[in-house]
């Protein structure tokens, strides 16, 4: 068991939850809890290491054997040392080092959702979460944004990252894939352009959703169309993650409705 929070393996684990650089350089990142665990196992994401507390349920005994089966290295920690390596308040009893993979985009891309510049974990892995559950085919952020894989974005995620592709990119490169792939950008705009539910959005497309503060930068505002939600009661704007649910549900609305 291991008992001390300067252990190696445990420093290592406080560093990968905290620097994305580290995350970056190791290609390694940190799950926490048993749900989230047992779908990057169920998704073939290899595992370097397992650290569990000995009040794990049979749910979390049951994911120990198969990640032993698997060739993890499984520590068994003291609760001290479990919740001086997580990153939550209140542990859940299991954490894995998860070996980073890049889903591969399908050949035939319909639906794409752009984040640009997007900063707020918690929003960013909402908008994933909705992506996936939104069928949509990839999720890219430029440069600049959060990092896709750090805690927080995990959390909110719910296991999007195992189900679809979560590229970062250059605005320029983001562009470029539209370009190739004939696909229209649509920029998520407050109060201007065409209203979401009068536009004609059946044809393949990505949806970009901007900064909290700064909203959409240049290169992708320059190379898309503008789209806006009405609101009938006002205000200045919706949330982004609100917004980019309701861009993606009318998105599939349109795209699966039978044709007249």
């Amino acid at each position: 068991m291991i008992t001390s929070v300067k252990n190696p393996r445990i420093k290592e684990v406080r560093l990968l939850q905290a620097r994305p650089k580290a995350r970056r350089d190791a290609g390694v990142f940190v799950v926490e809890g048993i749900r989230l665990a047992e779908e990057a196992v169920a998704a073939g994401w290899r595992s370097h290491l397992c650290l569990y507390t000995s009040d794990l349920n049979e749910r979390g005994s049951a994911l120990l054997e198969g990640l032993r089966a698997a060739g993890t290295q499984v520590e068994l920690v003291a609760e001290h040392v479990m919740k001086a390596a997580s990153d939550t308040q209140s542990p859940q009893g299991l954490l894995l080092v998860v070996e980073q993979q890049t889903l591969q985009l399908p050949q035939h891309l319909q639906r794409l959702l752009v984040l640009d510049h997007l900063q707020d974990p918690g929003n960013a892995g909402t908008l994933l979460r909705t992506a996936a559950a939104a069928g949509f085919d990839a999720v890219l952020l430029t440069e600049g944004s959060v990092d896709p894989f750090s805690p927080k974005v995990l959390r909110a995620g719910m296991g999007a990252h195992f189900r679809l592709p979560v590229i970062t990119l250059t605005s320029d490169d983001v562009v470029e894939l539209c370009r190739l792939h004939q696909i229209t950008l649509w920029t998520a705009s407050a109060q201007t352009g065409e209203s979401c539910y009068e536009t004609d959005l059946r044809s393949a497309l990505a949806i970009v959703i901007g900064s909290e503060a700064h909203g959409v930068g240049a290169p992708l505002q320059a190379a898309s169309r503008k789209l806006h939600i009405p609101m009938p009661g006002g205000g200045e704007s919706l949330n982004a993650a609100v917004a980019g649910a309701v861009l993606m549900f009318e998105t599939v609305r349109q795209q699966t409705r039978p044709s007249p």
